[in-house]
């Protein structure tokens, strides 16, 4: 018998400061069998941090090799951005740059992996790579429930998650892949 997606269900405060974006969310994510919890919360933090007019989870979940897991496309369904998260190939971003006139990555590991082969990677110098604080990644993962609010707060370059009466902090640097 094959295993089931568990769906959690994710109310979000989101104040992104630093893009002037402020909005109140409604996730409903599927959580596959082989994903970590801590994949799943960096996937619904990039989501929230990248929020826009037009974006969407990849229907097919991360067991879809070609469509990102999150994407912006505009009302006619041209493809404006692709959102990875953890550490993706570099055939796969190559790929993305391709695709999209805007791509970013979200993890909570060290840029070297990610880096590596920046070289074979088309536009290498435009990808965007976050790096999420993972103590912030774990201390949200260690309150994680399948039906959760939390408050989210992105200023200078810091993340602020409440959930509860706890708040979390840590940093997301931003930086490019690979210097132009």
């Amino acid at each position: 018998m094959a295993l089931t997606a568990t769906i959690y269900r994710w109310q979000v405060g989101v104040s992104d400061v630093d893009r002037g974006v402020y909005e109140t969310l409604d996730l409903r994510l599927a959580c596959h069998p082989s994903e970590s919890l801590r994949y799943l919360i960096t996937r619904a933090l990039a989501y929230c941090l990248s929020y826009e007019e037009g974006i969407a989870f990849s229907k097919g979940g991360i067991s879809s090799t070609d469509e990102p897991p999150i994407s912006v496309h505009d009302r006619t369904g041209l493809l404006l951005a692709w959102v990875d998260v953890g550490s993706p190939s570099a055939e796969r971003l190559h790929k993305a740059a391709k695709a999209a006139p805007r791509v970013s990555v979200f993890t909570t590991s060290g840029l070297e992996p990610l880096r590596k082969n920046a070289g074979t990677i088309h536009r290498a110098e435009a990808i965007q790579v976050f790096r999420i604080d993972p103590e912030l990644v774990a201390a949200v993962e260690a309150r994680a429930e399948r039906n959760l609010s939390f408050e989210l707060t992105r200023s200078e370059g810091q993340l602020y998650v409440t959930v509860g009466s706890e708040t979390f902090s840590g940093a997301i640097d931003e930086t490019p892949l690979a210097s132009g």
